[in-house]
């Protein structure tokens, strides 16, 4: 192959100007929480082993260091600790854990929500005063799933074309030609212009 043959398979991508480059890795980081920092960590160490073929596997160590890093985390949730220094098994661990931690705290929640939903419907029926029942009500109706107070608004979009409606609009007419409406009959007076 020539070098004019190499060049002519060469693709250069568009390359913008004037934007700078970061001073360090630490600056070319986006924001982000500890959370989504070791979630991203832990996909490219597990992307990078599948397509190597070397399965990951945390030992004693490698546990008790992610065990270190939950506990700090959850101590000092502002803690940003550099991921960087772990063993790829401590942050695929430590990953696994936050995952656990989350999973949790969403079932937490939803029995929290159950809970108050119970007692809410509870201190509706042994309420002895309207105004009880009536507070008890509008927690129950404020609860997520139940939305009584949430005005809901529904758009349809039906798309047409002119001809269309012009077919429906001839049809609704034919339909109406020739048939009796029934009803009274209004007499109607013609007022006179006010044109002098």
């Amino acid at each position: 192959m020539t070098d004019e043959e190499l060049q002519s398979d060469i693709i250069v991508p568009p390359i913008e100007e004037n934007i700078p480059l970061p001073k360090s890795q630490k600056e070319a980081m986006p924001n982000m929480t500890a959370e989504q920092e070791i979630n991203i960590r832990a996909e490219t160490i597990k992307t990078i082993s599948d397509i190597k073929g070397d399965p990951l596997e945390a030992d004693a160590e490698h546990m008790q260091q992610a065990s270190k890093l939950a506990d700090e985390m959850i101590n000092n949730p502002d803690l940003r600790a550099d991921y960087s220094q772990y063993p790829n098994e401590t942050m695929a661990y430590l990953a696994g854990m936050v995952a656990q931690t989350n999973v949790k705290l969403t079932k937490q929640l939803a029995d929290y929500k159950l809970y108050v939903l119970n007692n809410a419907v509870l201190a509706h029926e042994t309420a002895s005063s309207v105004r009880d029942k009536l507070g008890a009500l509008r927690i129950i109706g404020e609860v997520d799933g139940v939305d009584a107070f949430k005005k809901k608004t529904e758009v349809m979009h039906i798309n047409k074309t002119g001809k269309e409606l012009e077919e429906e609009l001839k049809k609704a007419i034919e339909d109406l030609r020739g048939k009796v409406i029934e009803g009274d009959l209004v007499d109607v007076k013609e007022e006179p212009d006010d044109k002098s």
